[in-house]
């Protein structure tokens, strides 16, 4: 086990992270907040499903949840359709003009990663890699897989 001095050190290094996400949300396209990129992303992982799952899965409030998905809706990235099996109930669903933008802000942030780490050989990103997948495992959170958001 590491010194506690060591995750003294890892919790200040890890602001780096939000700085990292700020960066990218820069590159996001005026109209596609990060929330509204997390929407996208988790539909895509996950398939259709109702706003409560995906405010679960998000993490956040109900009426926060239901303002992102207002926003992707009326834009036409997702749709809304009733549940058959509960017809108080909508299930959301990424249609393809929602496909093509989560395609691009995927771009968007490998361009940005490209350019910001060139400097770092191959092996040290896929070190990165490994050992950021297995941080978000350690907390028991691997439910986003997109870093745009």
């Amino acid at each position: 086990m590491a010194a506690r001095s060591q995750y003294e050190e890892l919790a200040r290094g890890l602001s780096a992270v939000g700085a990292v996400k700020r960066g990218i949300a820069r590159v996001l396209p005026g109209d596609c907040p990060g929330g509204s990129a997390a929407v996208l992303a988790l539909l895509d992982r996950y398939g259709e499903m109702r706003t409560s799952r995906l405010a679960e899965l998000l993490g956040i409030d109900m009426s926060v949840t239901s303002r992102h998905v207002a926003h992707v809706v009326e834009r036409g990235w997702v749709e809304r359709t009733p549940d058959p099996h509960d017809g108080r109930s909508r299930i959301l669903r990424l249609t393809p003009a929602g496909k093509d933008l989560l395609d691009d802000l995927g771009r968007r942030a490998a361009d940005l990663l490209a350019d910001r780490l060139a400097e770092w050989t191959d092996e040290e990103v896929g070190q990165l890699i490994v050992l950021l997948i297995r941080l978000r495992a350690s907390f028991g959170d691997c439910r986003v897989t997109h870093t745009y958001t």
